[in-house]
Order: structure tokens, then C-alpha cells, then sequence
């Protein structure tokens, strides 16, 4: 699996965000379900005016089980086998 070029942008920017140190975790509202997510941010001056650019909120819980790795399959047209 490839990882998509606008991924590849956000994850650049983030970084060069860390490297000035320019991040911060910030409390926002779900904007489904107005509960609380604690978001990763990139923040930047414009003039007088903050700008957060967010880009991801911190997985609740135990991250290990809300992800999983990527999965190979053994033809490209083919579905990944089942997690058994």
C-alpha cells in the first residue's frame, strides 16, 4: 500500500512544525458528537492572530487496539486475508 501524497504533505509540515517548535496539544470539540478530542497542532502567527492548523487528535485509550498494521495481500487485486 502507498501512502497518498497529501499524507506525505501533512506529515513534512508536521515535522518541520516540530523542528521550530511550533506544536501544540490542543482541546477541541468532536465536531460529530461535541465530545472532547486532544489535537495535534501546528501554530503560526499571522500578524496579530494565531493560525492552529490541526492535524490529528490522539487516539482515547489503548492505541494498539484502534489501529492495526497495514496488511499485505499476495495479489494487488486481491483483499487482504482475514485477522483471525
Amino acid at each position: 500500500m502507498s501512502i497518498p501524497e497529501y499524507a506525505r504533505a501533512n506529515f513534512n509540515a508536521l515535522l518541520r512544525a516540530a523542528a521550530r517548535g511550533d506544536l501544540a496539544l490542543v482541546e477541541c470539540a468532536d465536531a460529530m458528537t461535541g465530545e472532547p478530542r486532544y489535537v495535534i497542532c501546528a501554530i503560526a502567527r499571522d500578524r496579530a492572530d494565531y493560525v492552529i492548523t490541526p492535524f490529528g487528535h490522539l487516539a482515547p485509550g489503548n492505541p494498539y487496539e484502534a489501529y492495526e498494521p497495514p496488511r499485505t495481500s499476495p495479489d494487488p487485486g486481491e483483499p487482504a486475508p482475514a485477522r483471525e
